[in-house]
């Protein structure tokens, strides 16, 4: 596909309407994973259909700062770890690493995007229990050890790690997630982007070390089913000024803004046969001497009485 055509079909999908998430698959032959896909992302987590697996480590991602920009795409926000090639960028930056978890293999991390709605009952991709949070980030890495970058990883086994974080309505936010939403105001308009200095990946994450995780897809066209999904068990917060600044982002241009870029997410999709693993311990307690059905209710975050807005 040469690079005309490839742009062009980068301006053919949105979110909503003929061109949504429904009809991307028959948009572009390229794209038929979206609709006949049977590993697509993202997937509705049922906390009583989660398989506890002894096997699954701690996820650990490297703690050194990055440097790089965030953009608004006219599709989302994305934040996009630099290279030397950066403009005003000070020198080469170590890579942040990602392993772990139910990783084989070292992840390189090369992206964030930021999901969220126009109103605070949707905008996250994944739900828990049929609930919906009002953002996402996702933290994507592509797999070094196997493949050069991440547009080589993408349509590649094994090539990609989404780490999903839910964000949740709070009064006060994540320190870097503030560092990102400092910057809105100057990406107001699709094709903007500006400069993010020394940003901590790793201090993005919540303060749990217990996370779901499935086999899935990216959440965009072509729908590559080249993903592992780790969906973290607690949410980090976001203020109604943080999604105030999001949602005043647009598609297009000062002269032709579109629509808001907001809703940029995807339908939950079929999760068909697919398991969803946790490191969560739901250890079968004894009723009268006789093991009961083990609960997640226990142990899991999303559960709801603590999560869902009263």
């Amino acid at each position: 596909m040469n690079l005309v055509s490839a742009v062009s079909w980068e301006e053919w999908w949105t979110y909503d309407g003929i061109s949504g998430p429904a009809f991307w698959g028959l948009i572009n032959p390229e794209w038929s994973l979206c609709n006949k896909g049977r590993r697509q992302s993202p997937v509705n987590l049922e906390p009583q259909r989660l398989l506890f697996d002894p096997n699954l480590r701690q996820l650990h991602i490297d703690k050194h700062r990055i440097s790089g920009l965030i953009a608004n795409t006219g599709h989302s926000v994305i934040f996009t770890a630099g290279n030397d090639t950066v403009a005003n960028y000070d020198g080469m930056q170590t890579p942040v690493n990602i392993t772990g978890g139910p990783f084989s293999y070292r992840y390189r991390f090369h992206e964030i995007h930021i999901h969220y709605g126009l109103h605070d009952q949707f905008g996250s991709e994944h739900s828990v229990d049929g609930y919906t949070f009002p953002a996402e980030i996702q933290i994507f890495g592509y797999n070094s050890q196997l493949y050069n970058n991440f547009s080589d990883a993408l349509n590649r086994a094994q090539g990609i790690v989404g780490v999903s974080i839910l964000l949740q309505l709070g009064d006060l936010s994540n320190a870097e997630l503030r560092m990102l939403t400092d910057q809105l105001e100057r990406i107001r308009y699709g094709g903007d982007e500006a400069f993010v200095k020394r940003l901590s990946i790793r201090g993005l994450l919540p303060d749990t070390d217990h996370y779901m995780t499935y086999d899935g897809s990216t959440t965009a066209p072509a729908c590559h089913e080249t993903v592992t999904w780790v969906v973290l068990n607690k949410p980090i917060y976001i203020t109604k000024q943080q999604l105030y600044a999001l949602r005043r982002l647009m598609q297009g241009s000062p002269d032709h803004p579109k629509a808001p870029l907001g809703n940029n997410y995807r339908p939950p999709q079929p999760l068909l046969h697919r398991p969803i693993r946790t490191n969560i311990d739901f250890k079968t307690p004894k009723i009268n001497g006789k093991s009961a059905c083990p609960t997640m209710y226990r142990e899991v975050y999303y559960k709801a009485t603590s999560w869902k807005q009263h």
